[in-house]
């Protein structure tokens, strides 16, 4: 079973990484004030953006500074600049995924707390980057 601290962290990066990306671009090529009147449409997270995020050189990046820095053997944790090392990975990302890079630190700020506090439940959560993965946006 996933700790409750995963399922919001999960909500929290799709939400915060998907959710500009989303409401920047008209669904569907629709107008916005067409779009207005459509009935309510649910979203696929676990598609292709999920892919292209999940498969960022960024995110691999973070998992490795994750492990580097939460890791088993790890010194004693200086949160602030693993929290400064995570952004300089988020501001990186930010073009990936159509955004500024200050949009994206903007974006994922809370998760490198977050991410702390989910390995000091579940250390396991870096035993792999799938493992680390499925921590960040939910089981595939």
């Amino acid at each position: 079973m996933i700790p409750t601290t995963r399922y919001s962290f999960a909500a929290t990066v799709i939400a915060l990484a998907f959710g500009p990306i989303a409401c920047a671009q008209p669904h569907g090529g629709h107008p916005p004030a067409a779009e207005a009147s459509a009935a309510p449409r649910t979203a696929d997270l676990q598609g292709a953006d999920t892919h292209a995020f999940v498969n960022n050189r960024h995110i691999r990046a973070f998992y490795a500074l994750s492990v580097e820095t939460l890791g088993k053997g790890a010194k004693a944790i200086d949160i602030e600049a693993y929290e400064q090392k995570s952004f300089a990975i988020f501001r990186a990302f930010g073009p990936d995924m159509g955004m500024t890079p200050e949009g994206m630190q903007d974006h994922l700020k809370l998760i490198p707390r977050q991410v702390v506090k989910i390995v000091q439940e579940d250390p396991h959560v870096l035993d792999s980057f799938d493992s680390f993965t499925e921590a960040l946006i939910g089981p595939k």
